[in-house]
């Protein structure tokens, strides 16, 4: 069996509600899905998702070899930029073949992946994520309801503009998951919005009324020494490494001391997941996977022995894509359709495209104005970080 060449399509997906962070939110509800299918000389497909724009820098490291050798061909893509660097689009690009490659090699078994990992237990442990930053409270509550009904007791927020805000969504989640859990578990995502000072400010003022289980990202994902400062300041653990493309990133987070939660985006592919849940392990950290759609990187965490937690985003598909798993009793449960278990429509997905929007440039994924640089983190709150004395820069 041979690569021979490969397709790429955009569906959407429709979130049924706004979804953003700290800095900033969409302006669609729909947003775009990146599907990739690889192509073989024996009639078998494989698929992968993400957006992959810089394929064709490395496609060439895999066309005309056997889809099998994945860790092999995985190396060859990031020799083949070796010079140019890997980041962004590119490791994108590598990952969305890497899902292919290893969709390929389950279906060519006959299995789903994880088996083909090793993984025992379909069961993959999970946590709310709802995108929420743009919901009203009664929406805020409704959005976890539905995830509390599939027996969530974990559940993250965005936010980090607005103590008072944020207090009262954070209390809000926790009555809500409280139906599964006398002790639900709380996280917060601040998406790098912060400094230093304002995230242990900030964090320091929710744990005075809610038990926090971890802060994600609360300054610069590269920042160590900044990690570590938030680290020590607060009594909840740190979790980074969503947007670390390879190894090479994370060295110096761990070397500092930096984070307690080791996280992974699903985007980067099946691979660097392995990579980076070994290099945690080896320093007893967990090991937990931020979501995308198809959620792919579930079949790698039932295979290593230290995934904490997935994230899971929605509870619906993307328009033409159909995926083997479930959610229940508080996790995502996979199927046992060969491969990822990714059933892709194309006739569908082209139907819904004929027409689509444009790539809109803004929302989340592009870092606002004076982001980490305000004297409080929202001009227009109720009140200052902390409390109502009057907050001092640097202070």
């Amino acid at each position: 069996m041979k690569v021979t060449g490969y397709r790429s399509l955009t569906t959407e997906h429709d979130w049924g509600r706004p979804i953003g962070d700290a800095n900033g939110v969409m302006p669609d509800s729909r947003t775009e899905v990146h599907v990739l299918i690889v192509e073989t000389d024996s009639g078998l497909e494989g698929v992968g998702v993400g957006p992959h724009g810089d394929i064709d820098r490395v496609f060439g490291a895999v066309e005309g070899e056997d889809p099998r050798a994945v860790s092999a061909l995985y190396d060859r893509m990031l020799a083949r930029v070796f010079k140019t660097g890997h980041s962004g689009a590119t490791f994108g690009a590598i990952g969305a073949i890497d899902m292919a490659l290893w969709d390929l090699k389950a279906k060519a078994a006959g299995e789903p992946l994880w088996r083909t990992l090793g993984g025992l237990d379909r069961f993959v442990p999970g946590y709310a994520s709802g995108l929420d930053i743009a919901l009203d409270d009664d929406a805020l509550a409704n959005l976890y309801e539905r995830f509390a009904d599939r027996g969530f007791s974990a559940g993250k927020l965005k936010g980090g503009r607005n103590l008072g805000h944020d207090l009262r969504r954070l209390e809000a989640l926790r009555d809500v998951l409280g139906r599964n859990s006398a002790h639900p578990a709380l996280m917060f995502d601040a998406n790098e919005s912060w400094n230093r000072s304002q995230a242990v400010r900030f964090v320091t003022a929710l744990e005075r009324t809610v038990d926090l289980t971890w802060i994600e990202e609360p300054v610069r994902r590269w920042d160590a020494a900044g990690l570590a400062s938030v680290r020590r300041g607060v009594r909840a653990a740190v979790a980074t490494g969503e947007n670390l493309t390879g190894l090479e990133q994370y060295r110096p987070l761990l070397d500092a001391d930096a984070i307690d939660i080791v996280q992974v985006g699903n985007v980067w592919g099946i691979t660097h997941f392995l990579r980076v849940a070994a290099v945690a392990h080896g320093r007893d950290l967990p090991v937990s996977p931020v979501a995308y759609h198809a959620n792919p990187l579930a079949h790698a965490a039932v295979a290593v022995p230290n995934h904490l937690t997935c994230e899971v985003q929605d509870l619906s598909s993307p328009v033409g894509i159909e995926v083997d798993q479930e959610f229940a009793d508080g996790g995502i449960v996979l199927g046992e359709e060969p491969g990822l278990g990714i059933r892709v429509d194309e006739d569908r997905i082209k139907a819904v495209r004929a027409a689509g929007p444009p790539a809109v440039i803004s929302g989340p994924h592009v870092r606002p104005d004076r982001a980490g640089l305000r004297i409080v983190p929202d001009s227009r709150q109720e009140e200052p970080i902390g409390g109502p004395a009057v907050e001092r820069v640097g202070s």
